[in-house]
């Protein structure tokens, strides 16, 4: 250890002299690094010479031997600096501590976060240069054998290749939590930042583990950080929150993180290949990784990040040093500069226990993290029923009588793997039951209600893995496209007049599908109407013409003209929320096995819709499911077959390659027209027909 003694910029030890250690905060986490030293001091390995805190500790807490101050100054000013000082203070202390010990010249653990504001790091990075000094910051994490043998097992290519990486934490902290110090929940205080919250202090950890598996170390290593950011609590800093980082080599890790669990659980780390995973329980040392030829499950040790710095000769040897926290820093100032947490609304909050013991819980939250960690999306952009609306609200809504029912999408939040693309989605009844979903945890890449095709001459606009002829299977390719709206033309009803030739809302659509390359390969030109068909139904036309953009026959294809028996999906796809009690019909034909693949004219969903697991649901409605149905009409320019699922997840489509592709020429789009009533209530085979008897041609 550097010794005060020594030259500056040294590392080399006085013989036979015990490192000098000084701790300042004795309480809280202090309490933990009081626990370290007495085990490090009686290993021979240092000496604790003093501490400091305006609240002294109790006086059988420490040796005799032990000097007790109240601050660090007055620390400093009795005698020789020691050679390391632990600084485990409240946050907006830390910096200005920190300074003045690298200033006495001592080398300096200081406990996450290591400061408030990229000022402050900026302020300290240089004063520890400056002064020849190391500082390591106490992400312990960091000294987890674990993490050079995941590093190990990536490089091997034992999961593929790195598709993205997660950060996740379910912890549950009461209201006396928040109540056990006057910085605790607060942003700032006193006009002094301190940006306690999810990320930045509880769950620190699980963004700066994440950050250290996806590569990123300095501030060069981030390219973009993105913040979504809630309340359940009576704070300032948020507690339940997503936080998004790209960086410049392209990886994206998710951290979605929550202190309004019903029950805490394990945080973790997850890295996703396109063979398997790799999972972190980072507090536990605990790796599981997944392949194909099956699980395994390995623990592995830990360095003591205080050992560490006592035997560091430099700062390449330290495993938590301060300029490796660049990368976290962009994350806190992220977090800093953004607009203060969205307040959850407390119907969608439940308190367990009493008094200063209870905790929020926020309904749902732990499959709503699983949707934002899987979908790489933020709980806006997954359009959780509490959070705020994306991109300022400005997304074009669907109205009947005044009253919206549908949401455009543009999809350019969808993550590349998902074929980003434009669709609808929440789409409701008139009574406000949502009847769609989007970034299921089972299929992320499932979107709403618009058009999707897994195979477009090689390239995949459906999302997710591509089935192979090949293969015989799905597999992760890099041949994700996306769907780019390009132009569009948008008319309510209210717009058009009262004309009865005019009633219909319109929406015209140029969209252009472009290959991974960013050459278009097909040109569409999509159309929606709708209009009220009575007090509770409307009804939805959505008209689609696919046109070879290459200047040659493009062809349309689908698992199942790639050799999957019954795996024909593509073309126009609704993805429906849970449904219980439901009831999938046509015709002739009643039951997910007999209709799916079925010719039919129609086909009808009906059940009790889940609003729960959908979007936001209408003001005042308590999330309970409500009854509806679905009436899916066929397109009358083809025959295509119903695909339907139910047992694994409730989405129905018209495909359009059931069997066989399907060629799109340059003067010949291959075209389409799906209409579908969407009913509160039940419907019987009687009231369809009728319905559909009084809305004639769809043309």
């Amino acid at each position: 250890m550097t010794s005060p003694s020594t030259a500056a910029g040294t590392n080399v030890a006085i013989p036979n002299q015990l490192p000098r250690v000084a701790l300042v905060g004795v309480h809280g986490f202090g309490e933990r690094h009081l626990e370290n030293l007495r085990r490090l001091g009686s290993a021979g390995m240092l000496e604790l010479v003093a501490v400091a805190d305006p609240m002294p500790p109790a006086q059988d807490q420490l040796p005799p031997e032990v000097g007790v101050y109240s601050s660090l100054e007055e620390l400093l000013a009795a005698g020789r600096a020691p050679d390391v000082v632990i600084i485990s203070t409240p946050i907006q202390t830390h910096a200005p501590l920190a300074l003045t010990a690298l200033g006495a010249g001592a080398n300096v653990y200081l406990e996450k976060p290591p400061v408030a504001s990229m000022a402050q790091y900026e302020s300290v990075l240089a004063a520890a240069a400056s002064a020849g000094r190391l500082v390591q910051v106490g992400f312990q994490s960091l000294g987890s054998h674990a993490l050079p043998a995941i590093e190990k097992f990536v490089a091997s290519g034992e999961i593929g290749e790195v598709r993205g990486i997660s950060a996740t934490g379910q912890w549950l902290r009461t209201k006396g939590y928040f109540k056990r110090s006057r910085w605790a929940g607060k942003r700032s205080l006193n006009g002094t930042d301190v940006v306690d919250g999810v990320a930045t202090n509880a769950l620190a950890h699980a963004v700066a583990t994440g950050l250290r598996l996806a590569g990123a170390r300095t501030l060069a290593d981030v390219e973009v950080v993105e913040t979504d950011l809630y309340r359940a609590n009576d704070t300032e800093s948020d507690d339940t929150s997503v936080i998004r980082v790209r960086t410049t080599t392209g990886t994206v890790l998710t951290c979605a993180l929550t202190l309004c669990a019903p029950v805490q659980s394990a945080p973790s780390v997850t890295i996703y290949g396109t063979l398997g995973q790799i999972t972190l329980s980072y507090t536990e040392d605990s790796v599981e990784v997944t392949t194909p030829s099956g699980i395994r499950t390995e623990t592995f040790g830990r360095t003591d990040l205080l050992e560490n710095l006592l035997s560091a000769r430099t700062e390449q040897d330290l495993l938590s040093p301060l300029s490796g926290a660049g990368a976290y820093m962009s994350v806190l100032e992220a977090v800093r500069t953004s607009d203060a947490p969205t307040l959850i609304h407390p119907d969608h909050v439940t308190w367990l226990g009493d008094g200063d013991d209870a905790h929020a819980v926020v309904q749902g939250i732990d499959s709503w993290i699983r949707r934002a960690t899987l979908g790489q999306a933020t709980f806006a952009e997954l359009g959780a029923p509490w959070a705020a609306s994306t991109a300022g609200s400005a997304q074009p809504e669907l109205k009947v009588n005044g009253t919206a029912v549908a949401t455009v999408l543009d999809g350019s939040h969808i993550r590349p793997t998902s074929s980003p693309r434009p669709y609808l989605h929440p789409i409701r009844t008139l009574a406000g039951t949502v009847v769609s979903d989007h970034i299921p945890e089972d299929h992320v890449w499932h979107l709403g209600a618009g058009v999707a095709i897994q195979d477009v001459d090689g390239i995949n606009f459906w999302g997710g893995r591509t089935y192979t002829r090949d293969a015989g299977a799905y597999v992760w390719r890099k041949d994700h496209g996306r769907v780019v709206l390009e132009s569009a033309e948008h008319r309510d009803s209210a717009d058009l007049g009262d004309s009865a030739d005019h009633r219909d809302g319109e929406r015209h659509e140029l969209l252009s599908w472009v290959g991974p390359d960013g050459t278009p390969v097909l040109r569409e030109q999509r159309g929606w109407r709708w209009a009220a068909v009575g007090d509770s139904v409307w009804q939805l036309t959505l008209d689609f013409r696919l046109e070879s953009a290459t200047g040659r026959p493009v062809l349309l294809g689908s698992p199942g003209s790639n050799g999957r028996a019954q795996g024909g999906y593509g073309g126009f796809f609704w993805r429906l929320p849970r449904v219980s009690d439901a009831t999938i019909w046509t015709p002739d034909s009643r039951g997910e096995d007999a209709v799916h693949g079925s010719i039919a004219p129609w086909l009808a969903w009906s059940g009790t819709f889940d609003a729960g697991t959908g979007s936001r649901h209408i003001a005042g409605d308590p999330g309970l499911g409500h009854p509806a149905t679905l009436v899916f009409l066929a397109s009358p320019q083809a025959p295509d077959p119903w695909f339907v699922r139910h047992s694994g997840y409730p989405g129905v489509g018209l495909s359009l390659a059931w069997e066989s592709p399907v060629a799109a020429e340059p003067d010949r789009p291959v075209h389409r027209t799906v209409r579908v009533l969407i009913a509160d209530g039940f419907l019987a085979t009687q009231d369809i027909e009728q319905l559909i008897s009084t809305q004639g041609d769809p043309a």
